[in-house]
Protein backbone atom coordinates (compact mmCIF):
# COMPACT_ATOMS: atom_id res chain seq x y z
CA UNK A 1 0.00 0.00 0.00
CA UNK A 2 2.81 2.43 0.86
CA UNK A 3 4.43 2.04 -2.56
CA UNK A 4 1.09 2.01 -4.37
CA UNK A 5 -0.04 5.24 -2.72
CA UNK A 6 3.46 6.76 -3.00
CA UNK A 7 3.34 7.94 0.58
CA UNK A 8 6.02 10.13 2.08
CA UNK A 9 7.37 8.56 5.27
CA UNK A 10 8.54 9.25 8.78
CA UNK A 11 10.86 6.49 10.02
CA UNK A 12 11.44 5.76 13.69
CA UNK A 13 14.81 4.27 14.66
CA UNK A 14 14.82 2.51 18.01
CA UNK A 15 17.98 1.91 20.03
CA UNK A 16 17.93 -1.77 19.03
CA UNK A 17 17.88 -0.85 15.34
CA UNK A 18 20.64 1.72 15.78
CA UNK A 19 22.90 -0.94 17.25
CA UNK A 20 22.43 -3.24 14.26
CA UNK A 21 21.94 -1.12 11.16
CA UNK A 22 24.91 -0.45 8.89
CA UNK A 23 25.53 1.68 5.84
CA UNK A 24 24.77 -1.13 3.32
CA UNK A 25 21.39 -1.61 5.03
CA UNK A 26 20.59 2.06 4.51
CA UNK A 27 21.73 1.95 0.89
CA UNK A 28 19.44 -1.04 0.34
CA UNK A 29 16.59 0.86 1.96
CA UNK A 30 17.12 3.81 -0.36
CA UNK A 31 16.98 1.46 -3.37
CA UNK A 32 13.61 0.14 -2.16
CA UNK A 33 12.25 3.69 -2.09
CA UNK A 34 11.80 3.63 -5.85
CA UNK A 35 8.98 6.22 -5.66
CA UNK A 36 11.42 8.71 -4.08
CA UNK A 37 9.41 9.62 -0.97
CA UNK A 38 10.20 12.68 1.12
CA UNK A 39 11.48 11.45 4.49
CA UNK A 40 11.53 12.60 8.07
CA UNK A 41 13.14 10.63 10.90
CA UNK A 42 12.16 10.13 14.51
CA UNK A 43 14.99 9.74 17.01
CA UNK A 44 14.99 7.11 19.78
CA UNK A 45 13.58 8.31 23.09
CA UNK A 46 12.97 5.40 25.45
CA UNK A 47 15.09 5.88 28.64
CA UNK A 48 16.90 8.85 27.07
CA UNK A 49 17.03 12.35 28.53
CA UNK A 50 19.15 15.18 27.10
CA UNK A 51 18.44 17.22 30.24
CA UNK A 52 19.18 14.47 32.77
CA UNK A 53 20.72 15.33 36.11
CA UNK A 54 23.00 12.30 35.74
CA UNK A 55 25.80 13.14 33.28
CA UNK A 56 26.10 9.48 32.26
CA UNK A 57 22.48 9.47 31.11
CA UNK A 58 23.17 12.59 29.07
CA UNK A 59 26.23 10.87 27.60
CA UNK A 60 24.21 7.83 26.50
CA UNK A 61 21.60 10.16 25.04
CA UNK A 62 24.28 11.93 23.02
CA UNK A 63 25.53 8.59 21.67
CA UNK A 64 22.03 7.62 20.48
CA UNK A 65 21.44 11.04 18.94
CA UNK A 66 24.79 10.86 17.16
CA UNK A 67 23.90 7.43 15.75
CA UNK A 68 20.64 8.82 14.42
CA UNK A 69 22.35 11.83 12.86
CA UNK A 70 24.79 9.50 11.10
CA UNK A 71 21.78 7.84 9.48
CA UNK A 72 20.31 11.22 8.61
CA UNK A 73 23.51 12.11 6.78
CA UNK A 74 22.80 9.18 4.42
CA UNK A 75 18.99 9.35 4.12
CA UNK A 76 18.82 13.17 3.83
CA UNK A 77 15.42 13.66 5.53
CA UNK A 78 13.51 16.93 5.57
CA UNK A 79 13.59 16.93 9.38
CA UNK A 80 14.44 14.84 12.43
CA UNK A 81 12.12 14.79 15.44
CA UNK A 82 13.53 14.47 18.97
CA UNK A 83 11.99 14.36 22.44
CA UNK A 84 13.36 17.01 24.80
CA UNK A 85 12.18 15.01 27.86
CA UNK A 86 11.09 17.85 30.13
CA UNK A 87 8.76 16.54 32.85
CA UNK A 88 7.69 18.95 35.58
CA UNK A 89 7.35 16.12 38.11
CA UNK A 90 10.91 14.94 37.56
CA UNK A 91 12.33 18.46 37.88
CA UNK A 92 9.90 19.85 40.49
CA UNK A 93 8.90 22.46 37.95
CA UNK A 94 12.49 23.75 37.61
CA UNK A 95 12.61 24.40 33.89
CA UNK A 96 15.84 26.34 34.38
CA UNK A 97 17.64 23.27 35.78
CA UNK A 98 16.46 21.09 32.90
CA UNK A 99 17.40 23.78 30.39
CA UNK A 100 20.93 24.21 31.76
CA UNK A 101 21.52 20.47 31.58
CA UNK A 102 20.11 20.26 28.04
CA UNK A 103 22.02 22.99 26.25
CA UNK A 104 25.26 21.13 25.54
CA UNK A 105 23.44 18.14 24.06
CA UNK A 106 21.43 20.27 21.64
CA UNK A 107 24.37 22.44 20.68
CA UNK A 108 26.23 19.31 19.61
CA UNK A 109 23.17 18.05 17.74
CA UNK A 110 22.93 21.32 15.85
CA UNK A 111 26.64 21.39 15.03
CA UNK A 112 26.16 18.11 13.18
CA UNK A 113 22.74 19.01 11.77
CA UNK A 114 24.09 22.22 10.24
CA UNK A 115 26.78 20.26 8.38
CA UNK A 116 24.14 17.89 7.00
CA UNK A 117 21.69 20.69 6.14
CA UNK A 118 19.12 19.20 8.50
CA UNK A 119 16.20 20.72 10.40
CA UNK A 120 15.61 19.54 13.98
CA UNK A 121 12.15 19.55 15.59
CA UNK A 122 11.55 19.15 19.33
CA UNK A 123 8.26 17.41 20.15
CA UNK A 124 5.89 18.15 23.02
CA UNK A 125 5.27 15.03 25.11
CA UNK A 126 4.45 15.47 28.82
CA UNK A 127 4.56 19.26 28.56
CA UNK A 128 1.53 20.92 30.13
CA UNK A 129 2.45 24.28 28.59
CA UNK A 130 4.85 25.43 25.86
CA UNK A 131 7.28 27.32 28.09
CA UNK A 132 10.08 24.74 28.49
CA UNK A 133 10.24 24.11 24.76
CA UNK A 134 10.04 27.82 24.01
CA UNK A 135 12.96 28.46 26.37
CA UNK A 136 15.05 25.75 24.71
CA UNK A 137 14.28 26.85 21.15
CA UNK A 138 15.04 30.49 21.90
CA UNK A 139 18.25 29.54 23.72
CA UNK A 140 19.56 27.49 20.78
CA UNK A 141 18.47 30.33 18.48
CA UNK A 142 18.74 28.64 15.11
CA UNK A 143 16.21 28.78 12.24
CA UNK A 144 16.82 25.04 11.81
CA UNK A 145 15.93 24.20 15.43
CA UNK A 146 12.21 24.34 16.08
CA UNK A 147 9.02 22.70 17.24
CA UNK A 148 7.06 19.55 16.41
CA UNK A 149 3.46 19.92 17.57
CA UNK A 150 2.03 16.54 18.56
CA UNK A 151 -1.75 16.89 18.67
CA UNK A 152 -2.33 13.73 20.70
CA UNK A 153 0.17 14.67 23.40
CA UNK A 154 -1.32 18.15 23.56
CA UNK A 155 -4.77 16.67 24.19
CA UNK A 156 -3.47 14.42 26.96
CA UNK A 157 -1.14 16.68 28.90
CA UNK A 158 -1.67 20.37 28.12
CA UNK A 159 -3.30 22.50 30.81
CA UNK A 160 -3.38 25.59 28.60
CA UNK A 161 -5.45 26.16 25.43
CA UNK A 162 -4.20 25.43 21.96
CA UNK A 163 -3.98 29.14 21.21
CA UNK A 164 -1.26 29.51 23.83
CA UNK A 165 0.91 26.92 22.08
CA UNK A 166 0.62 28.67 18.74
CA UNK A 167 1.30 32.08 20.25
CA UNK A 168 4.49 30.75 21.88
CA UNK A 169 5.76 28.35 19.23
CA UNK A 170 3.79 28.72 16.01
CA UNK A 171 6.53 30.68 14.28
CA UNK A 172 9.03 27.93 15.17
CA UNK A 173 6.91 25.09 13.79
CA UNK A 174 8.83 22.60 11.64
CA UNK A 175 6.68 19.47 11.84
CA UNK A 176 3.24 18.35 13.03
CA UNK A 177 2.25 14.91 14.30
CA UNK A 178 -1.45 14.37 13.58
CA UNK A 179 -3.41 11.80 15.58
CA UNK A 180 -6.45 11.77 17.84
CA UNK A 181 -7.49 10.46 21.26
CA UNK A 182 -10.19 10.94 23.88
CA UNK A 183 -7.91 12.61 26.43
CA UNK A 184 -7.49 9.40 28.44
CA UNK A 185 -4.75 7.51 26.58
CA UNK A 186 -2.19 8.08 23.84
CA UNK A 187 -4.33 6.06 21.44
CA UNK A 188 -2.98 7.32 18.09
CA UNK A 189 -6.44 7.15 16.54
CA UNK A 190 -7.61 8.52 13.21
CA UNK A 191 -8.28 12.24 12.98
CA UNK A 192 -11.90 12.77 14.00
CA UNK A 193 -12.20 9.59 16.06
CA UNK A 194 -11.39 11.36 19.34
CA UNK A 195 -12.19 14.78 20.75
CA UNK A 196 -9.35 16.99 19.46
CA UNK A 197 -10.65 20.15 17.79
CA UNK A 198 -8.87 19.90 14.44
CA UNK A 199 -10.97 22.71 12.96
CA UNK A 200 -9.40 25.01 15.52
CA UNK A 201 -5.97 23.46 14.99
CA UNK A 202 -5.88 24.10 11.25
CA UNK A 203 -7.38 27.53 11.74
CA UNK A 204 -4.51 28.41 14.05
CA UNK A 205 -2.04 26.91 11.60
CA UNK A 206 -3.21 29.33 8.93
CA UNK A 207 -2.78 32.32 11.24
CA UNK A 208 0.44 31.52 13.11
CA UNK A 209 2.54 28.91 11.39
CA UNK A 210 4.61 28.43 8.25
CA UNK A 211 3.95 25.32 6.18
CA UNK A 212 5.54 22.44 8.12
CA UNK A 213 6.02 18.73 7.54
CA UNK A 214 2.75 16.92 8.30
CA UNK A 215 2.98 13.37 9.63
CA UNK A 216 -0.08 11.22 10.29
CA UNK A 217 0.75 9.21 13.41
CA UNK A 218 -2.29 6.94 13.48
CA UNK A 219 -0.96 3.47 14.24
CA UNK A 220 -3.59 1.45 12.36
CA UNK A 221 -3.75 1.17 8.56
CA UNK A 222 -7.48 1.90 8.46
CA UNK A 223 -6.98 4.91 10.73
CA UNK A 224 -4.37 6.27 8.33
CA UNK A 225 -6.87 6.03 5.48
CA UNK A 226 -9.57 7.64 7.62
CA UNK A 227 -7.21 10.44 8.59
CA UNK A 228 -6.38 11.20 4.96
CA UNK A 229 -10.07 11.36 4.11
CA UNK A 230 -10.78 13.62 7.10
CA UNK A 231 -7.95 15.97 6.15
CA UNK A 232 -9.62 16.57 2.78
CA UNK A 233 -12.76 17.79 4.55
CA UNK A 234 -10.61 20.09 6.69
CA UNK A 235 -9.16 21.69 3.58
CA UNK A 236 -5.64 20.25 3.98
Amino acid sequence: MIRLRRYDLEIYFSAAVLDQIEKPDLECLIEQFDWNPALSLHAPFMDLNPGAMDPMVRSVTQVRFRQLLNIAAILKPRAVVFHAAYDKWRYSGRKDVWLENSIEVWQKVMETASKIGLRVAIENVFDDDPEALRMLIEKINSPDFGFCFDTGHFNLFSTVPMERWFEALGRHLIEVHLHDNDGKADSHWAIGRGNIDFQKFFGLMKVHAPVPVFTIEAHDKDDIEASLARLKTLGE
